[in-house]
């Protein structure tokens, strides 16, 4: 089931050369307008934060709950509970029923994106063992956390994007362990090539799953529910949403400031390491979201549902990747560098893709349809 008329862009991302748009444009805040310049300084504000003020990485990374540091799950808290409010958990069963987008999003998350991963470790760091691992746990750790942000600015559908995290999450406790074993040790193998072991505790897993997914979709049913039930519907989606909105979008700049300023003393000292490994990063992003977007334009699948496939097979979990390098290698090893240059990489090109997305909106007939109503009911004339 595609959605014929997906919700306009958000403010941040509005194009003021669509008529349909313009007056949004016209009221944007200051943080919208200019949000992938604020998501740039809060990058280079924690960078120089990690590697100029002493002890910065200790004293944040010593605040932890289990393996996870405390404060950037406080901002993923923050970032996603706005985002989850949102979803109108009554037709999930839409999307439960779409077996095509439920298939494909598994195929491309667990069978396509570790092999791809694999694949690009190989090619460019066979010489850098350490950094190879590093890479290829990235690949492995499939995104249930900020993926939900970039869906909701590039428009896609809300209720398929917390289906398929939840679905992520759950192969993510059972396939992790295993596929792990499978790409480190066991197929290298078999190809001749070196092996690493990586043995992870089942525990980190579902730790990782239940802070970075399970507080805050919890928080946004819970809110929906009450505040549904007191106020309508009405209320809820016209008046307390749009108070709630900004913070994820405050969340999401904290969240990239904290973790640049835990790794920014170790990414701004190697800066031919990062770029070793930012190549292979860049390749795998670009790759995942523009293949995942043009098979499901190819199957027929709406705009809405086409761009949160894309995005949710893109992205990694970093969170979990970072944590899992750290627990098995030792925090200043080459394989926790690699997991921590992951979000270095991934914020400024997911960022980057929202707005090809909402570009490529006019190559899907439903979205183009809408657009031509929308203008034709502004301009007063048929077109």
């Amino acid at each position: 089931m595609t959605t014929p008329h997906p919700p306009p862009p958000p403010a941040a991302l509005a194009d003021p050369t669509d008529p349909a748009e313009a007056h949004v444009v016209e009221r944007l805040s200051t943080l919208d307008r200019f949000l992938p310049v604020w998501i740039g300084l809060a990058m280079v504000l924690g960078l120089l934060a990690g590697r100029y003020v002493p002890g910065l990485d200790e004293a944040l990374g010593a605040v932890e709950v289990g393996s996870i540091s405390l404060p950037i799950a406080i901002g993923l808290l923050l970032m996603m509970y706005p985002v989850l409010a949102k979803v109108r958990y009554d037709q999930l069963g839409t999307v439960t029923g779409d077996r095509r987008l439920i298939a494909l999003s598994l195929a491309l998350n667990w069978i396509l994106g570790p092999a791809l991963m694999f694949v690009l470790a190989w090619t460019f760091l066979a010489d850098l063992p350490e950094f190879r691992t590093g890479l290829i746990i990235v690949g492995l750790a499939r995104c249930i956390a900020m993926v939900i942000i970039w869906n909701d600015l590039a428009c896609g559908d809300r209720e398929a994007a917390a289906v398929l995290v939840a679905l992520n999450s759950v192969f993510q406790v059972v396939a992790f362990g295993f596929l792990g074993w499978f790409y480190l040790d066991l197929l290298p193998g078999w190809l001749g090539l070196d092996s690493t072991g990586l043995e992870v505790s089942p525990w980190l897993i579902v730790g990782s799953v239940l802070v970075f997914l399970g507080i805050p979709l919890a928080a946004g049913y819970l809110t929906r529910r009450v505040g549904e039930a007191r106020r309508g519907r009405e209320w809820y989606e016209s008046r307390f949403l749009p108070r709630i909105g900004p913070v994820a979008l405050y969340g999401l700049l904290f969240t990239i400031t904290l973790l640049f300023a835990l790794q920014g003393d170790a990414i701004t000292s190697q800066p031919l390491d990062v770029a070793r490994i930012a190549v292979p990063l860049f390749i795998y992003f670009v790759v995942m979201w523009v293949g995942s977007m043009l098979i499901a334009r190819a199957i027929g699948m709406g705009y809405a549902r086409s761009t949160t496939l894309a995005f949710t097979a893109s992205g990694n979990n970093f969170e979990l990747a970072i944590a899992v390098a750290i627990a098995v290698f030792g925090v200043t090893s080459g394989e926790a560098l690699a997991g921590v240059v992951g979000p270095l990489i991934e914020v400024p090109v997911l960022v980057g893709l929202v707005y090809v997305s909402l570009w490529a909106r006019k190559f899907f007939p439903d979205t183009a349809e809408a657009a031509r109503v929308s203008a034709t009911t502004i301009e007063g004339t048929p077109r």
